[in-house]
């Protein structure tokens, strides 16, 4: 889309030299409209005070006098003011030799510029087992941090626990099954029996760092492989941070004292109300630790972008947290991403999950029923704001229905095709070659599949709409088996052969880079 964004722009610069080039998109165009569309014919109008329709004509006619004829085939206007774009064939099977020279590379971009970004996620208390209920968020952010790195940045996975405080005080009363005991199940009966010690505190840090080390082993089975373990008690209590930041804010007239509790000022940064920091007891309020682990992250440890990845159930955190990033000046550095709850169906019954009650799920038993792929496929495979359902029987099923096994079957029969010719010495042929070699609508609608994987990375890189992989992956998949039901390639005539042996590799590659990115394998034979 690069190449057509310049196209554009040259054309705009000649119709009208004297304006600042506008900020504007390539999209897909539908089918029938050719293969991209514009509106930046709309953006120029509001601009210039002219109709986008006759904008968009004159800047139709630059590109009809001057286009590349190796490019574009046809531009088109359509009401109020769209461009769209039809491509010569040689676009697009130019492709295929760019994904063969890049190779694993295929698909990065330099959006990052080498600067640091920490993405926070999971964060879950180790007050119990990793749960299918509150991990969604490890495969988010696992895949988010991924594509991160291919635009270009420095990536910091971080995991932030509570191994201080009320909750870590709740587990230790339930592992002595005292009057204040509220956390149930196995793993308590197993942390009870390896326990000794009779005084709450210190079997609640005790037992957090049993279950802290668990988290870590189930997150590894899962894929994810974290770079920072930050402790509230260890990093920020016992360190004083919690103080400094009270000091700090306190520098900046943006606290106050009132009814023995002190306050910040969070309604001057958009909050719809100020903020408990320190309560009358003395002890910091969640959000005072919180507030204090996101000045580090900016200020002691300056990352140029930080993004946490929450659960919908923080949604009342996010005002509070945003207006405290606010004060310390980083707004437009920081992001939160939420993301809704997993609904765990089984033979269509919804089981119910409870962390409290003991009634859960955990995460290294599901990773046992379907395996890490099919897990963080189906994790990734829904909109983040939807709340998702984790359907146990099609995840375990060996057959089409199922989409990662479907898309991984496309990239093992690949590998099949390619194996039988691995001793033969298939030469590399031109792109005019295989220009003229390949002309079959699925051949070219696979080509199409492959270019793709470049922008949709650029995009999710700044949207984080990570669903969309999972599901260029399936269409990807679903383009491949096309071709190979209508285009043999062991039996073709010898040039096409050669041609459409290139499309493979180039196919096989784009498939490896796609599953990568969202942490699954790629087997060779299933």
């Amino acid at each position: 889309m690069n190449e057509i964004k310049e196209i554009i722009q040259k054309a705009i610069r000649e119709a009208y030299p004297d304006i600042e080039m506008p900020d504007f998109d390539i999209v897909e165009a539908p089918e029938k409209f050719g293969d991209f569309s514009t509106n930046v014919a709309m953006i120029l109008g509001k601009r210039l005070g002219e109709s986008p329709g006759e904008i968009a004509n004159k800047i139709a006619k630059i590109v009809e006098q001057t286009k590349d004829n190796q490019k574009v085939e046809k531009v088109e206007v359509v009401k109020p003011g769209f461009i769209n774009f039809k491509m010569q064939i040689p676009y697009w099977t130019e492709k295929i030799s760019e994904i063969l020279e890049t190779d694993n590379k295929y698909g990065q971009n330099n959006f990052g510029q080498n600067r640091k970004v920490d993405v926070e996620f999971i964060s879950a208390n180790p007050t119990g087992p990793l749960t299918v209920g509150n991990a969604r968020g490890g495969v988010i952010g696992d895949c988010i941090a991924s594509v991160l790195e291919k635009s270009g940045w420095q990536v910091t996975r971080e995991y932030y626990f509570n191994d201080a405080g009320g909750q870590i005080d709740i587990l230790g009363h339930s592992i002595l099954a005292d009057d204040k005991a509220e956390y149930k199940g196995d793993y308590i009966e197993e942390l009870r029996g390896q326990i000794e010690t009779k005084d709450y505190k210190e079997a609640g840090k005790l037992a957090a760092k049993i279950l802290i080390e668990k988290i870590k082993k189930t997150a590894e089975e899962m894929g994810i492989k974290f770079d920072v373990f930050f402790a509230e008690g260890k990093d920020l209590r016992d360190k004083n941070k919690v103080k400094e930041t009270i000091e700090w804010l306190k520098s900046k007239d943006l606290i106050y004292e009132k009814d023995g509790a002190v306050w910040f000022l969070s309604t001057k940064f958009g909050d719809d109300k100020d903020r408990v920091l320190i309560k009358t007891s003395g002890e910091p309020t969640y959000f005072g630790v919180d507030a204090s682990y996101h000045r580090n992250k900016f200020q002691e440890r300056n990352f140029d972008r930080v993004i946490d990845i929450w659960g919908a159930d923080h949604h009342g955190d996010v005002s509070r947290i945003k207006g405290f990033v606010k004060a310390l000046g980083y707004e437009d550095k920081f992001e939160i991403v939420l993301h809704q709850f997993v609904r765990i169906v089984v033979s269509g019954k919804e089981v119910r999950m409870s962390k409290r009650t003991g009634n859960f799920i955990a995460v290294e038993d599901l990773l046992k029923e379907v395996g890490k792929d099919a897990y963080r496929f189906f994790m990734l495979a829904y909109d983040l704001n939807s709340h998702m359902t984790f359907d146990l029987n099609l995840a375990k099923e060996q057959s089409q229905k199922n989409p990662v096994y479907y898309v991984q079957y496309a990239y093992a029969r690949i590998a099949s095709i390619l194996a039988k010719i691995k001793n033969q010495n298939a030469k590399i042929i031109s792109n005019d070659q295989i220009t003229k070699l390949l002309k079959e609508p699925e051949e070219i609608a696979l080509i199409k599949q492959l270019a793709k994987l470049p922008n949709l990375v650029e995009e999710i890189g700044q949207s984080y709409q990570i669903q969309k992989l999972p599901f260029y992956a399936t269409e990807l998949a679903n383009a491949f088996h096309g071709f190979y039901e209508k285009c043999p390639v062991l039996q073709a005539e010898a040039e096409v052969k050669l041609a459409r042996l290139q499309l493979l590799k180039a196919t096989q590659i784009v498939l490896k880079n796609t599953l990568d990115i969202m942490g699954i394998s790629a087997p060779e034979k299933m």
